[in-house]
Order: C-alpha cells, then structure tokens, then sequence
C-alpha cells in the first residue's frame, strides 16, 4: 500500500468518524463536554485531505479531485451547528470526498 492510499484510506475513517460523532451531538448525547474533540477531529481531517491531495499529486496522481471536499470542508465553519445546512452540508463534504478519493486512488 501507497502513501497515497494509506492517507487516502486513514483520512476516510476519521471522517467516517466525524461524521458519526457529529450525528451523536446533533442526537444531543454529551453536547457540552464533546464539542472539543469533533473540532479536534475536524481541524484532522482538513489537515488530512489537504496532505491527501498533496501526496497524490506528487505521485502523480490527480491530487486535483480532492480539492472541491477541502474547499467545501472549509466552508464549514460558516454554518451554525446544530442546524439543517451544517449537517447537508456535512453530508457533500464526505460526497466530495468519496468521489475525489476514487479520482486520486
């Protein structure tokens, strides 16, 4: 395996679990005390992507197609927590990426 794919492949799990840890917040279990630890998970899988997409594309991969999910992971803090375009728009970044991870692999 790839530094590419292991990057890839680590960097999908912790969004996997951001976005379930997101879904447990929104459900209300532990708002107050576990809100540090999906800003932590999140600031990991914006540092993540962006080493993704490096490394695919200096391996000569299309490093390009993880672009659109990091601009979109950017846009994230814009959105209020807890409301219908945090989660809609939680849900595209992980489509983005799923799709620019099938691109870069």
């Amino acid at each position: 395996m790839s530094a590419v794919h292991l990057s890839l492949s680590l960097n999908a799990t912790l969004l996997v679990g951001l976005l379930a840890f997101g879904l447990s917040l929104q459900l209300g279990r532990g708002r107050r005390r576990a809100r540090w630890p999906h800003h932590a998970l999140y600031f990991l899988v914006v540092v993540g992507t962006a080493l993704s997409a490096l490394l695919a594309a200096v391996d000569g991969g299309r490093g390009w197609a993880l672009l659109p999910a990091l601009g979109l992971l950017l846009t994230m803090p814009r959105t209020r927590p807890g409301q219908a375009g945090h989660w809609r728009l939680a849900l595209l970044c992980a489509l983005a990426y799923t799709l620019g991870a099938w691109a870069a692999w």
